[in-house]
């Protein structure tokens, strides 16, 4: 009986990594079903398609790596830009419901998709008729009912409160003129959905009779993502933009009914902690950790942690892990010209993130004595060379780990000739504008993160690594966010902050800091340690800060002068200068529009007010 589980987890492993592809969402199995399987019945009869059919749920789940072109939050918001490339809709003024960036459409058929499997699954007698069919089916419904809430929820976050089917499979003869749900309407209906798909999960999968995780089921779902996602919706539903947000309450249905609620309740941030919580001591108890490298340098540790976590850590701290990512669309966008084989150079780090990250001591850019944009430095470092501006040197290890700037070392695999080991964006730089019409970052910085050290486009070398959609340093930082709104001063709000800050290679922050105080550094926190990963566009707008200096989501956003510098240490490069601009911030940017065609055919759904 081992063998037959092992053998037949091994064939779902490859089930769910064809699915997880990032070319899936282009051609899956219900755009090609085979000839001789015509029917619903056919499908639910056979163990071969009912499982194609299951692995298909998960082809929506995002690959937050396969940037810019797939729609992108962190070039929506203040982290990146890529308008050499392509410019969301939302950042020119654009966005309108003929045009939503929202995949809506794409999610509801899923949703469909997963409803009609919970009601045929069971019916299957070729897989009940196993040894331990009834167990197979039983994680099977587990996981399709919490994609189907899952794929609510993701529409939750771009939509705002979103139209519930019914939990049926629909006839041609239903009634589909459905209003919106309320915002806490949505919650409690995927938070009870949750509930019954973490009753159906395994905490993780095992091998048969062991504590070891079956290295073949990475990406499927147990009951730790289950807490991890249910920590997050709680979170943001405690959050200013949907806890008693009047500047809202133009937002009804045509019955009058509110959409977001106007009554600000502190019990929610109670409920959010207790979930964060909950999440954290199941993960621990079943493993999970931050990742941490050792070595003798308290610096060099933290610079490899943070660097290194995206694919040697992902075991360790990844909760809810997608086992393909596409690496090197990252990748190759992300890493300057002078790596082996001309790489795209263009997801560029707008300067207030750069000037976020802290000093090496922890101290702010503007509390720093030494910190200086007038002076060079004179050697090389493990990080940068000779002649980088001062205003790069003696920062935090992420900085190091996370932006790649003039003067930086090769984030990949240098190309052979002088300079190329070093990154130059001085305008005739190797990097620089000069000598390439679109592949220049606008702002003279260019993403880092998750650039394996060996990457080179020809030849080509990408190393292949899962995507963490969500993983423990997130848990805690809702931990201490959620904590620190419903339970001022308690002692674990620092406490799981300064883990994250400690692991990243910071000092730990001193007891005594004010409710406010510790807000502002927990969300610096999150942009710091999160960022590009996908949580800044949804975080200023939860927190309802995107039009406040330092947080702003349009108007002018600053870089270096790309349009000038002959040589490494050039004053003339290093100057502040607009580097792009965005429309101005408006109230419906909060959420996206339904589509217009959902709107024509649905004559009970309201729009967001201002599309």
């Amino acid at each position: 009986m081992k063998n037959i589980l092992r053998k037949y987890n091994y064939r779902l492993l490859l089930l769910v990594g064809v699915f997880l592809l990032p070319t899936a969402c282009k051609k899956d199995y219900f755009d090609t079903q085979p000839d001789n399987i015509v029917s619903v019945d056919e499908i639910f009869a056979n163990r071969g398609q009912t499982e194609r059919w299951w692995a298909g749920l998960f082809t929506n789940i995002p690959d937050i790596w396969n940037q810019p072109y797939a729609f992108s939050y962190s070039i929506t918001s203040d982290e990146m830009d890529a308008s050499n490339w392509t410019n969301p809709g939302m950042n020119s003024g654009a966005i309108n419901a003929d045009a939503t960036p929202s995949d809506f459409t794409a999610l509801y058929e899923r949703i469909r998709l997963a409803t009609i499997f919970l009601e045929r699954v069971d019916g299957n007698q070729e897989i009940q008729n196993l040894a331990n069919g009834a167990e197979i089916i039983k994680h099977y419904k587990g996981e399709a009912r919490f994609l189907r809430a899952y794929y609510y929820w993701k529409m939750m976050k771009d939509l705002g409160p979103v139209v519930i089917a019914p939990l049926q499979s629909a006839k041609p003869e239903d009634d589909f003129q459905i209003p919106r749900s309320s915002w806490d309407e949505c919650v409690e209906f995927v938070l009870s959905e949750l509930a019954l798909a973490k009753a159906d999960l395994p905490v993780d999968y095992y091998l048969s009779g062991t504590t070891t995780v079956d290295g073949t089921q990475v990406g499927r779902i147990n009951k730790m993502i289950v807490e991890a996602l249910e920590s997050q919706i709680l979170l943001f539903n405690a959050s200013p933009l949907y806890n008693g947000n009047t500047e809202l309450g133009d937002f009804k249905n045509y019955d009058g009914k509110q959409l977001i609620s106007q009554t600000y309740d502190p019990a929610k941030w109670d409920r959010a902690a207790a979930a964060a919580k909950e999440a954290i001591d199941i993960a621990e108890a079943n493993g999970k950790h931050l990742f941490r490298v050792q070595n003798e340098d308290p610096f060099r540790a933290g610079y490899l942690s943070v660097r290194n976590l995206f694919w040697d850590g992902w075991e360790e701290e990844g909760i809810w892990v997608r086992p393909s990512s596409n690496t090197w669309q990252w990748e190759i966008h992300s890493s300057p010209r002078s790596t082996q084989g001309t790489a795209y150079n263009g997801l560029a780090v707008v300067q207030q993130l750069v000037d976020d990250f802290r000093m090496s001591s922890g101290e702010s850019i503007e509390e720093s004595d030494s910190y200086t944009e007038e002076a060079y430095v004179a050697e090389n470092t493990d990080y940068y060379v000779a002649g980088t501006n001062q205003m790069y040197a003696n920062r935090e290890p992420r900085f190091y780990a996370y932006v790649t700037f003039n003067g930086a070392f090769n984030p990949g695999a240098s190309k052979t000739g002088a300079n190329n080991s070093r990154v130059e964006f001085f305008y005739t730089g190797t990097s620089g504008k000069s000598s390439a019409p679109r592949d220049w970052p606008k702002t003279g910085y260019t993403a880092r993160k998750n650039i394996h050290p060996t990457f080179s486009v020809n030849p080509g070398v990408n190393v292949a690594r899962p995507a963490m959609l969500i993983r423990l340093a997130e848990l805690y930082l809702n931990y201490a966010e959620a904590l620190n709104e419903s339970s001022p001063g308690n002692p674990e709000v620092l406490e799981y902050l300064n883990r994250v800050r400690e692991r990243a290679g910071l000092d730990p922050l001193a007891p005594g800091l004010s409710q406010s105080q510790l807000r502002e550094e927990i969300r610096l926190e999150r942009r710091l340690e999160l960022c590009f990963e996908g949580h800044r566009y949804f975080d200023v707008r939860r927190w309802k800060i995107p039009d406040e200096p330092g947080s702003n989501q349009g108007g002018v956003f600053y870089g270096m002068n790309m349009d000038a510098g002959t040589n490494l240490s050039d004053p003339a490069y290093h100057e502040r200068v607009p580097a792009f601009s965005r429309t101005e911030w408006q109230r419906r940017y909060y959420f996206m529009p339904y589509g217009q065609n959902e709107m024509d055919r649905n004559k009970a759904l309201v729009q967001f007010p201002g599309y």
